[in-house]
């Protein structure tokens, strides 16, 4: 049991992992602070010292590291990484805007506790990133797009699909249009991603 005397039995801890600004994290918090989220954010890692990810988590008073990448092997860093959300009893990690691609013994150690989000509907644009996803989709005339939460594996953007939520691509969408839309349902997604996972162990 919990040491946590406050803590709801079932509340799943989250280790969120990103290197930008984080805005789906900002959606989790809120349903986290609303009560729609039985979830507390254990521990956010970036490895860019100055992502906002990080002020955005100590805004919120949840526990920010900064993990430099540079002349570390993949799996070093990956090492650093996993002793933090072990230290911290992270039950379920999410990739949000990390870019990096991940050691095979980092996906091995927390295979199916390990969620990525991907700005399209997955096996499209698989191995794309952020906007250059927004700019094929554009290109290909889509009629519709949206976003993937899948587990993470060894195989970039290749694990088991969780849950996808769509959007449709208006004539007159730019890039910075879609990816607005596509944002806005990512953290959605997020949610119900968690809450599927809940259930699962329940």
């Amino acid at each position: 049991m919990s040491t946590l005397t406050h803590e709801h039995p079932n509340t799943i801890k989250l280790g969120v992992i990103g290197s930008t600004n984080g805005t789906d994290l900002q959606v989790i918090l809120d349903a986290i602070a609303s009560g729609e989220l039985n979830a507390d954010v254990s521990v956010v890692i970036s490895n860019r010292k100055n992502a906002y990810i990080l002020e955005r988590a100590e805004n919120h008073n949840v526990p920010a590291v900064f993990i430099s990448h540079k002349g570390k092997s993949r799996q070093e860093f990956d090492a650093e990484m996993t002793a933090v959300l072990n230290e911290r009893g992270v039950d379920l990690v999410l990739l949000i805007g990390f870019m990096r691609i991940l050691s095979a013994e980092f996906c091995q150690d927390w295979q199916d506790k390990l969620l990525n989000v991907h700005p399209s509907l997955l096996p499209k644009y698989a191995g794309g990133m952020d906007a250059n996803v927004h700019e094929e989709v554009l290109k290909n005339g889509e009629k519709e797009t949206g976003c993937t939460i899948h587990f993470v594996t060894d195989e970039v953007d290749g694990g088991p699909i969780l849950i996808q939520k769509k959007c449709k691509v208006s004539p007159d969408d730019t890039v910075d249009s879609l990816k607005t839309k596509v944002q806005q349902l990512e953290g959605l997604a997020f949610i119900e991603s968690i809450k599927l996972i809940q259930g699962a162990h329940v």
